[in-house]
């Protein structure tokens, strides 16, 4: 398992000149877990939709019964809008979905 206090550098879509430190190990478990479940076109899936498939594979040493995986969710989902690996759809609900970019 990696490092759990080491940090990485995360973007806001919603705040472009922001940019902030978070934990290693829960960004990536989370974005690990997001990008499988997300289609690849839009309209895409709705946050709470992509929050019901990921949770099965959620890390449960990081994520212990789900614990802050909202908050996390919406830190990696800002951060991947923000360097352009996945998108909203037009319409609301925010839907997601890949943009084909990698990460």
């Amino acid at each position: 398992m990696p490092d759990t206090q080491e940090s990485i550098e995360v973007e806001s879509i919603t705040s472009p000149d922001w940019s902030g430190r978070v934990n290693r190990a829960k960004y990536m478990a989370m974005r690990e877990a997001l990008i499988p479940v997300l289609p690849n076109e839009a309209p895409g899936m709705t946050v709470a939709e992509a929050k019901a498939a990921l949770l099965p594979d959620l890390s449960r040493d990081l994520f212990p019964g789900g614990e802050k995986a909202g908050w996390w969710l919406k830190a990696v989902q800002l951060d991947l809008e923000a360097k352009g690996v996945i998108a909203r759809g037009s319409k609301g609900p925010v839907r997601l979905f890949k943009t084909g970019k990698s990460v």
